[in-house]
C-alpha cells in the first residue's frame, strides 16, 4: 500500500484508547521510542507468516497462547519460563496427536494494554476511569493511579526487550531441545494429564534412543534442539505502535516492530477504524477477532482492507463466540469467506465468549465452557470442510485457580486461593494441558478421517 502512512490512523475514529492530559510529555515519549531498535525484524514476521500460510492449509497448526494482560509487578524470569514451559508441553502433545508441526506464538513482550467494556468503574459509589493495563495506567483504585501516564510506554518497551531477550535464548539456547521433553513438567501439576504427558515423553524418548541406536544420528538436528518462538499482542494503543514501527530496508515495507503478529480486537474492529487503518500497512501477520456482532458485510470489507493482495499467512480470523453459539455464527463467516475466495486461517479463542462472574464475586470461565467452544469449533469446521488451523487462549504456567474445572477441580470457592490475573481469568499449566490433549484428539480424529478417505 504505497499511500499508507504509519500516522495514517490519527485521522481515524478512535475507541478503546486513552486521552493523554500531558501532550509534551507524549510526545517526548514517542519521540524516545521512535529512536529504540523495534524489538522483532521483518525477516522474523515473514517466517512466521508462511508457517501461518501452512496452518491455513492444514499442513500446520497454530498454538497461541499467554496472558491476559502483562504485569510490571508480576514479571520475572521465573514466571516466562514457566509459561514457556506449558506452551513447549502443549506444542509437544499436539505435535505427537496431529503429525504437523505447531507454529507457537506467545501472548507475550507487548500484551499489556486492555480494551475495556466501559469507560470507567464504580466502586462504594466511588467512579474512576477504568483500569486499561500498566502501559497506560495502574490497577490500584485511585483517581491518580487511573490517569493515563505516556511514561509507561517505555516501561513497557524494556519490560518486553528483556522478555524477548529470554524467550530467544529458551527458544535457541538448548532449554527448547526434544530430548529434555521430560524436564519440562512443572511440580505442581501431578494429576492425570501429568501422567498421560510422561507417558507421551516416554515414547518420544523410546522413539530418539531407538534412532540412536540405528545409526541415524539426532545429535545435529536443529529442528529436534530448538524451536521458533514469536510473540504476539492485541496492537490496542496506536501510540506505542506507531512510534515502533519502521521501515524493512530490504523490501522497503513497514513493518510493526513491537511484535511477530499483531491482532485487533472484537470491540475495535470497525473497516474504517484507527485500529484497522494501522494494522492494513504493516507487514506482519495480522489477527482478527470475530465476534457474534461480525456482521458480513464488514467481514467482506476487513479481508480486502487487511488483506489485498489475499496472502497465505498475512490474516487469520480468531472466533470467539461462546460455548453453544459456535454453529449459529461461524458457519456463515465461513460461507462468507469461501464466496469471498478469502486465504484466512481459521483460529479458536474459546476463552472471551466465555465468561462469567462466579457466586464468590470473581470473574471466571467455567473449562468445561472451554472445552465445549473447541469442539464445537472443530464440528463445524468439519460440516463445511473447512480447516480448523489453531486455538488461542490465555494461560499462565503459574499454579492460579482463575477458571473454574478442569481435572483438578478448581470450584467457586477456590477462585480467591490463587487468583493473581489483573485483568481476565486465566488456564492455569494443568488446565492448558488438558486442552492439548482434547485438540489433540481433534486433530487425530480428523486426520485419520482424511486417510480413511483417501483409502476408499
Amino acid at each position: 500500500m504505497t499511500d499508507w502512512q504509519k500516522s495514517g490512523w490519527r485521522a481515524c475514529e478512535r475507541i478503546q484508547m486513552p486521552d493523554y492530559t500531558d501532550e509534551a510529555a507524549l510526545n517526548a515519549v514517542e519521540a524516545q521510542l521512535a529512536k529504540y531498535p523495534p524489538l522483532v525484524f521483518a525477516g522474523e514476521a515473514r517466517r512466521l507468516k508462511e508457517q501461518l500460510g501452512a496452518a491455513s492449509r492444514g499442513e500446520a497448526f497454530l498454538l497461541q497462547g499467554g496472558d491476559c494482560a502483562e504485569s510490571f509487578e508480576q514479571f520475572s524470569a521465573d514466571a516466562i519460563r514457566d509459561t514457556f514451559k506449558v506452551m513447549l508441553q502443549m506444542a509437544m502433545v499436539l505435535t505427537y496427536g496431529a503429525k504437523v508441526p505447531v507454529v507457537k506464538v506467545g501472548r507475550m513482550a507487548g500484551q499489556f494494554a486492555k480494551p475495556r467494556s466501559a469507560p470507567t468503574e464504580t466502586v462504594d459509589g466511588v467512579e474512576l476511569p477504568s483500569y486499561r493495563g500498566d502501559i497506560i495506567n495502574e490497577l490500584d483504585f485511585t483517581a491518580e493511579a487511573r490517569i493515563p501516564d505516556p511514561k509507561k510506554m517505555l516501561q513497557a518497551y524494556t519490560q518486553a526487550a528483556a522478555t524477548l531477550n529470554l524467550l530467544r535464548a529458551f527458544s535457541t539456547g538448548g532449554y527448547a531441545d526434544v530430548h529434555k521433553v521430560h524436564q519440562w513438567t512443572l511440580g505442581f501439576t501431578e494429576d492425570d494429564n501429568a501422567a498421560k504427558y510422561r507417558n507421551m515423553a516416554n515414547r518420544i524418548s523410546d522413539t530418539l534412543d531407538f534412532l540412536k541406536a540405528a545409526g541415524i544420528s539426532s545429535e545435529r538436528s536443529a529442528a529436534l534442539h530448538q524451536v521458533s518462538f514469536y510473540t504476539s499482542h492485541e496492537s490496542l494503543l496506536l501510540e506505542y505502535e506507531e512510534a515502533l514501527t519502521r521501515v524493512d530496508s530490504l523490501t522497503g515495507d513497514w513493518l510493526a516492530g513491537s511484535g511477530h503478529m499483531i491482532w485487533i480486537g472484537d470491540r475495535t474492529r470497525q473497516p474504517d477504524g484507527a485500529h484497522v487503518e494501522f494494522a492494513s500497512g504493516v507487514l506482519n501477520p495480522i489477527g482478527l477477532k470475530c465476534g457474534p456482532t461480525m456482521e458480513t458485510d464488514d467481514l467482506k470489507r476487513l479481508l480486502a482492507k487487511l488483506n489485498p493482495e489475499n496472502e497465505a499467512g498475512r490474516l487469520t480470523l480468531i472466533a470467539r463466540f461462546g460455548a453453544g453459539n459456535v454453529s449459529e455464527h461461524l458457519p456463515r463467516l465461513i460461507k462468507t469467506v469461501e464466496e469471498e475466495g478469502a486465504n484466512v486461517l481459521w483460529v479458536c479463542d474459546p476463552m472471551h465468549g466465555n465468561t462469567i462472574k462466579a457466586a464468590s464475586g470473581y470473574k471466571t470461565r467455567p473449562f468445561e465452557s472451554v472445552l465445549r467452544e473447541v469442539r464445537e469449533f472443530f464440528g463445524v469446521h468439519k460440516a463445511e470442510g473447512t480447516v480448523p488451523g489453531g486455538v488461542h487462549f490465555e494461560m499462565t504456567g503459574q499454579d492460579v485457580t482463575e477458571c473454574t474445572g478442569g481435572v483438578r477441580a478448581v470450584t467457586d470457592e477456590n477462585l480467591s486461593d490463587r487468583y493473581h490475573t489483573a485483568c481476565d481469568p486465566r488456564l492455569n499449566a494443568s488446565q492448558s494441558l488438558e486442552l492439548a490433549f482434547l485438540v489433540a484428539e481433534e486433530l487425530t480424529a480428523a486426520r485419520e478421517e482424511k486417510q480413511a478417505a483417501k483409502a476408499s
